[in-house]
């Protein structure tokens, strides 16, 4: 088996070569980064001797802070310590309960809410990235007429005078709304102004889902299908409800010794995705063969359609083997589509009901609420807008003219509308040309309730006062309406409905605090204006489609797993700065192209290609070289190119939304384009070969389920030296002296099975340790500042004997590249917290030492910068600070989050904001270890285990990373390990004998080639 991170590692191509053994040559740096720690590291040493002599002299100089005490101190507020609140996050698409950590008054982290049997403690990393958000700058402080600023009552006289005026229809646009007080506002605006209506439409749409099912959006239930088969439905990334969708998957994936069970996984898609990632058999189709694979597969099952077999010879098996484990579980399967052809989920969700799903893995009693956007409907206001029977248009937290196909109807359309008012934080695309602004409240400054599906509701709260002179949305409806009623009485008083008059107020308490409830306040889904069609309608729309012409080329549209569709988390720099967890690519979409188009067409990677479909402007992009995308196919991901977003995400990228196809069933998220390379370059920040491990030793193992359950103990390798005489004998003579640990040992186990990917774990460490953003050009010259990242490797079925000494293969043709399809797995790699460290010995002055309780620490105010300790650690886990990123005018733009006072309120104040020029790493989060140790010492006790966890284990949805002290043998780690040893666990370079106390599990693979029933589950 060969492991590789990217076409240059595998090509060994001179440009992958000339760095990956040259940690500290100065790195070449455009014409815009030009600065000083270009020089050579003896000159820089050099420097250093005055600036060390420098910075003690000024230590001699005590600083001045003023502080103002509190004169009357809120009761729930202690210096120094955090509270948390239950609130909910949700932005019209992505649904996570959270708890929000609050210090001295201001929110500064997120985590999961383990009380929610929907997200379970679980938290996407955009959900992580969210609190940075509250203090973005760039969010409208006040509301304005024309872009003017105008008192707020001001403001809502001329708007009532304008709607009481209205002869035309009033319509509010938004995405999908959760909220059953937000809709009893609207209804109660509506019951003011009778010609009210509510449009509802999602950036990334499900309205073809909903058709397919007379509006009602299936709850899914992962964890009870034995298999599963996904046609373009990215659910572990960006599909419907990932985090909920996460758990319940990765709850049939693990293995054990009481549990050798794995579902099985089929997946058919265009771009490799995040899900297709973790399939264990995926298969790349074009977008047109998407309806044409849903007809394969209901022919097989179903039977009786008319439609041709598959055409493709590699995929036709692959379908008729899915077909085959569908049918031998019945009632215990799931098929799922992210298609927006109402044809195509016609098949799906006949598919279900003919294997006897529903009811299993397929819940119609508790269905989603969070897509309801009806695509439909939002095109045919775009015409009433341009006709002039539109009197006034509300936008609530929607931006149509950026991310919508019809964007330039819209905007005319707005043009021709009397009165239009916009609820956006921002003066945004659609905001900027509207008459009124009106900001909302951003959601950690708000009371709101959810019910994200029906008979769950979750509860939001202000986690802190308004910071600027903006109104809660749901209030301006009230206000414009005549109540003058807060919302939130309005809100507590719809409660009552739920909760009973009865003990109301211990009960509203109850929920505020657990932030989750039971019970429903939103009616049923109202059928959808298209009805459903049935299968056979379906099979003949589908075969009867016309397709693309030959001299164009197919591409898919999809949306990023950091940034959504809609482009609202576009100035968010954890966002663009997160490495997408396949591509690993920050800071911008680009062209996905497969590897012999590139090949074909001599592209390189960051060539510039002019991308034009027929209609519609152009666009231009670099390229990517993508292992996995479909043959004569390409992708962009959407959400980027935004043009008044704020300083981080301007420019950056470019808008793929006119692509979309508006068609009379709804969007398409594929088109046919066509390709011309530009004489431009654009360089992609992409960090998938920074930091490689170059060895050939074992990083990371996997093996199959028929070997675990044939000899668990035989799925793992040990790496052994054999001695002069012929015996092997486990590599563990070292100079160094063991450890003993007395009182606590700190440990992390991750389980390679439960993995998937994500990153939300790499933001949780962000957002907990203050970790900055370097912008797109550094992360080029490599100095990207993650104190984790998740190591995606490749791997291919050719034996390393196969390969030339560049990588390639010896007998290369088309069908045996490996990128073509290759297999992934993810390793999360952090600080490995070595017992015998290698940086520990280099370092010069006792910056970095070994802690009592087996942790690799680091001093920051002794460290001079030398970076030894980088050079010798075997992991590539030290990240050097080269600059001052939240002082220096330099990083303004991409870190102006955290630039000014303001978004400095976001920082962590347990852990130290480094300074330019040390040496930084994962700390295990000391400062949650130090805290939980101190809490027990109050009460006279040893912490518990699950008092005390990190950051990155806490955010995880799958719950694969395990935290605790290896000396507590009662501790889940201990636990795990006793368990695991002899089976799964392994060290990451084990041979090195560096001792770290991070274990890993072997990721266990279902085999292709294995067939089974449900017998076998039990």
């Amino acid at each position: 088996m060969k492991y590789w991170k990217g076409i240059e590692e595998l090509e060994s191509t001179p440009e992958f070569m000339s760095t990956a053994f040259a940690e500290f040559l100065p790195v070449k740096e455009s014409h815009e980064s030009k600065d000083a720690t270009s020089a050579p590291r003896r000159d820089f040493l050099k420097l250093m001797g005055f600036g060390i002599g420098a910075v003690a002299l000024a230590a001699c100089e005590t600083p001045v802070h003023k502080a103002i005490p509190y004169l009357n101190k809120p009761e729930e507020v202690d210096p120094t310590i955090s509270n948390f609140y239950a609130s909910t996050y949700f932005t019209g698409s992505d649904y996570n309960a959270v708890l929000v950590k609050n210090r001295d008054g201001r929110p500064i982290k997120l985590e999961g809410n383990p009380e929610s049997p929907i997200s379970r403690g679980g938290l996407s990393a955009r959900a992580q990235a969210a609190v940075l958000d509250l203090y973005d700058g760039g969010r409208l402080q006040h509301f304005a007429v024309k872009g003017q600023r105008t008192e707020t009552a001001e403001v809502d006289r001329q708007i009532q005078s304008k709607l009481a005026a209205t002869t035309g229809k009033i319509v509010i646009v938004s995405p999908t709304i959760i909220s059953p007080s937000t809709k009893k506002a609207i209804a109660a605006f509506a019951a003011r102004y009778r010609t009210t209506e509510h449009v509802m439409y999602d950036a990334q749409s499900a309205s073809g889902l909903l058709q397919a099912n007379n509006g009602v959006l299936p709850g899914y239930d992962f964890s009870r299908a034995n298999v599963i088969v996904s046609i373009g439905a990215d659910f572990l990334g960006t599909w419907i409800s990932p985090v909920e969708f996460a758990k319940q998957y990765v709850k049939n994936r693990k293995v054990s010794n009481d549990k050798r069970f794995m579902s099985r996984h089929f997946q058919f898609e265009t771009a490799m995705s995040l899900t297709g990632s973790n399939a264990d058999v995926r298969e790349s189709v074009k977008p047109s063969e998407w309806g044409l694979v849903a007809v394969a597969l209901y022919n097989a099952v179903v039977g009786g359609g008319s439609a041709p077999a598959f055409s493709n010879p590699r995929v036709a098996p692959q379908i008729a083997k899915a077909a085959a484990e569908l049918k031998a579980n019945r009632g215990a399967s799931l098929v799922v589509s992210g298609s927006n052809d109402p044809a195509v989920q016609a098949l799906v969700t006949a598919l279900n009901q003919s294997l006897g799903n529903v009811g299993t893995t397929v819940d119609l009693a508790a269905p989603s609420n969070v897509r309801q956007g009806d695509d439909v409907r939002m095109a045919a206001l775009v015409k009433e807008m341009n006709a002039g029977t539109v009197g006034a248009v509300i936008f609530y937290n929607a931006n149509p003219v950026y991310n919508h196909p019809l964007a330039a109807q819209v905007k005319s359309g707005i043009a021709k509308v009397p009165l239009s008012i916009s609820f956006n934080d921002r003066l945004d695309e659609t905001g900027s040309i509207c008459d009124y602004a009106t900001p909302d409240h951003h959601w950690l400054e708000s009371w709101n309730d959810f019910e994200p599906k029906r008979g769950f509701l979750s509860l939001s709260q202000p986690a802190i006062t308004p910071i600027f002179a903006t109104r809660q949305a749901q209030e301006s409806l009230l206000r414009w309406a005549g109540n003058n009623e807060t919302y939130y009485s309005f809100l507590r008083n719809n409660w009552r409905g739920v909760l009973g008059n009865t003990n109301f107020t211990a009960a509203w308490d109850k929920a505020v605090h657990d932030g989750v409830a039971t019970g429903t306040g939103l009616p049923a889904a109202p059928a959808m204006a298209t009805a459903a069609l049935s299968a056979s309608e379906a099979v003949a729309r589908i075969t009867g489609a016309p397709k693309p012409a030959a001299n164009l080329v197919e591409v898919a549209l999809y949306e990023k797993v950091g940034l959504p569709t809609s482009g609202s988390g576009a100035n968010n720099p954890f966002l663009q700065e997160l490495p997408d967890p396949v591509s690993k690519a920050t800071w911008g979409n680009y062209l996905a192209v497969p590897r012999a188009m590139a090949v074909a067409n001599k592209w390189e990677q960051g060539d510039v290609i002019k991308i034009t479909a027929p209609n519609v402007a152009s666009i231009e992009l670099p390229v990517l070289v993508q292992p996995g995308q479909a043959v004569d196919t390409v992708s962009i991901a959407l959400g980027y190119g935004r043009v008044l977003s704020g300083k981080a995400g301007d420019g950056v990228g470019a808008n793929a939304a006119p692509f979309l196809v508006a068609t009379p069933n709804g969007i398409l998220y594929a088109t046919a384009v066509t390709l011309e390379k530009t004489a431009a370059k654009s360089p992609i920040a992409q960090t998938q070969t920074h930091h490689t491990i170059m060895d050939r030793r074992s990083v990371v193992q996997e093996n199959t389920l028929a070997k675990y359950k044939e000899n668990p103990k035989e799925v793992t390798e040990y790496e052994k030296v054999v001695t002069p005489d012929g015996l092997e004998k486990p590599n563990k003579v070292s100079l160094w002296q063991d450890y003993q640990y007395n009182n606590h040992h700190w440990g992390m186990a991750i389980d390679l099975n439960s993995c998937i990917g994500c990153g939300s774990c790499v933001l949780g460490c962000q957002t907990e340790n203050n970790i900055a953003v370097v912008g797109k050009q550094q992360v080029i010259n490599r100095r990207e500042m993650h104190w984790m990242r998740i190591d995606r490797y490749y791997s291919s079925d050719h034996h390393e004997s196969e390969f030339d000494t560049k990588g390639k293969l010896s007998t290369y043709s088309a069908m045996e590249d490996p990128s073509d399809n290759p297999q992934v797995i993810f390793q999360p790699m952090m600080c490995q917290q070595c017992n015998h460290a290698p940086c520990e010995t280099v370092c010069p002055v006792l910056a970095t030492t070994h802690s009592s309780e087996g942790l690799n620490q680091m001093t920051y105010n002794r460290c001079i910068g030398t970076r030894y300790c980088g050079n010798n650690c075997p992991y590539k886990v030290r990240r050097f600070n080269w600059f001052s990123y939240y002082s220096n005018e330099k990083f303004e733009t991409v870190n102006g989050h955290m630039f000014t006072d303001l978004g400095r309120m976001v920082l962590n104040p347990d852990v130290t904001v480094r300074a330019r020029g040390v040496m930084e790493k994962c700390s295990f989060c000391i400062q949650r270890i130090q805290l939980g140790k101190l809490e027990a010492k109050k009460q006279k006790r040893r912490p518990q285990d699950g008092e005390i966890v990190s950051a990155c284990a806490q955010s995880c949805p799958t719950d694969a990373i395990v935290f605790g002290d290896m000396r507590d043998t009662t501790s889940r780690i201990s636990q795990l390990l006793r368990r695991e040893d002899g089976e799964r666990a392994f060290h990451s370079l084990d041979s090195i004998n560096v001792q770290p106390n991070v274990t890993y599990l072997t990721k266990i693979r279902n085999s292709p080639s294995e067939m089974f029933g449900p017998e076998e589950e039990a």
